[in-house]
């Protein structure tokens, strides 16, 4: 794969080439992780799609962030539009992606829709989720509301400071699969809250 954008760094099929674009084929990757996105395509889309990445980078070496993200756009060209709503209760699905590891099954709540992902906010903070990774829960506007309030009452009071058994507390209450608390639950987030005193 490094050959094939080494190959479209040093010729071409046009005698007269665009400077800038020599320039953009000179632009190679300096690390595995940029390339490992391009092992999907054809060495010919591999070539284009790390044009293409650096020039969204301002003709720099692009981060394998940039990559995954024009290679999803060459890969999914017909892709469902992202029918997502903002403040709209989603649950996350892990599958390939190590990057939510140990988030699968907890519920996010929808902070920004884009073309290929969705900006969530969850009880340990926020992050950027491709749309596979995402599963509607179905939650009425009422429920949508309740989960908003608990995921901001969650985040004033989660800290990786605190202790093992209250960290994985808090964990729990971020894989319900119900938008309300128990009374039990309800009176340990309080006593939590009262003792960090949000």
């Amino acid at each position: 794969m490094f050959d094939n954008i080494m190959m479209g760094a040093n010729c071409s099929q046009n005698k007269l080439v665009d400077e800038a674009r020599t320039n953009t084929l000179q632009i190679l990757p300096t690390s595995e992780r940029q390339v490992r996105p391009l092992v999907k395509l054809k060495p010919t889309q591999q070539q284009e799609v790390w044009l293409l990445a650096v020039e969204e980078a301002g003709g720099k070496v692009p981060t394998s962030k940039i990559v995954l993200e024009i290679v999803q756009r060459v890969i999914e060209p017909t892709q469902i539009p992202n029918t997502y709503q903002l403040g709209e209760i989603c649950q996350i699905q892990a599958l390939d992606n190590p990057q939510l590891k140990g988030l699968s099954g907890c519920w996010a709540i929808v902070s920004a829709v884009n073309d290929l992902n969705c900006a969530v906010k969850m009880w340990n903070g926020e992050y950027t989720v491709a749309l596979k990774h995402l599963k509607s829960c179905k939650y009425l506007p009422a429920e949508c509301e309740q989960m908003r309030l608990l995921c901001e009452r969650i985040n004033r009071v989660y800290s990786t400071e605190l202790e093992e058994s209250v960290q994985k507390f808090l964990e729990s209450l971020g894989k319900l699969n119900s938008s309300y608390l128990t009374v039990l639950e309800e009176k340990l987030l309080s006593v939590l809250e009262s003792e960090i005193r949000v």
